[in-house]
């Protein structure tokens, strides 16, 4: 089964580009500058920002829908990143090296499994979650810290 993993739009977020740092903080988001590569994930373009890059820590709503499973947590996405990420039975490095947990949603937003999986094993995981008729999509977030890191669906 195919799978398209997409980073997140830029529209959401370009208007926070070039904002002072007493801006952003006005609009609850914290300007960083990676000093460690890889370890700051951008969710737009799905890739750990370079050292010297500067990045935005914002609140992100990663589902939407009203249920109990709800979310919002903080992401970074790179401050200038204009071209999301989309790629189709591919797992993107920023992913990979990662121990990621995958949420598979129904169309209600509701939960009906997850898993840990980490390096080669995260295709195995989402094409078995996505095998289940009943799953819309899945949710993936990085376990250690619980952040959003993408949407995963069937190609």
């Amino acid at each position: 089964m195919g799978f398209q993993i997409q980073g997140l739009p830029v529209d959401g977020f370009r208007h926070l580009y070039g904002l002072s740092d007493a801006q952003l903080k006005g609009n609850g988001a914290y300007r960083y500058i990676a000093d460690s590569h890889p370890g700051y994930p951008d969710r737009i373009e799905m890739r750990d920002a370079e050292i010297g890059e500067a990045l935005l820590l914002v609140n992100h709503v990663s589902m939407d829908k009203p249920t109990p499973y709800r979310a919002s947590h903080a992401i970074f996405v790179r401050e200038g990143a204009e071209m999301s990420y989309q790629a189709s039975n591919a797992v993107p490095d920023v992913m990979h090296r990662r121990l990621i947990s995958l949420r598979a949603f129904d169309h209600e937003g509701m939960m009906t499994d997850a898993v840990l999986a980490e390096g080669d094993a995260i295709g195995p995981a989402i094409e078995r979650l996505l095998g289940d008729a009943s799953v819309d999509h899945i949710d993936a977030h990085y376990a250690l810290r619980g952040c959003y890191a993408a949407r995963i669906t069937r190609d």
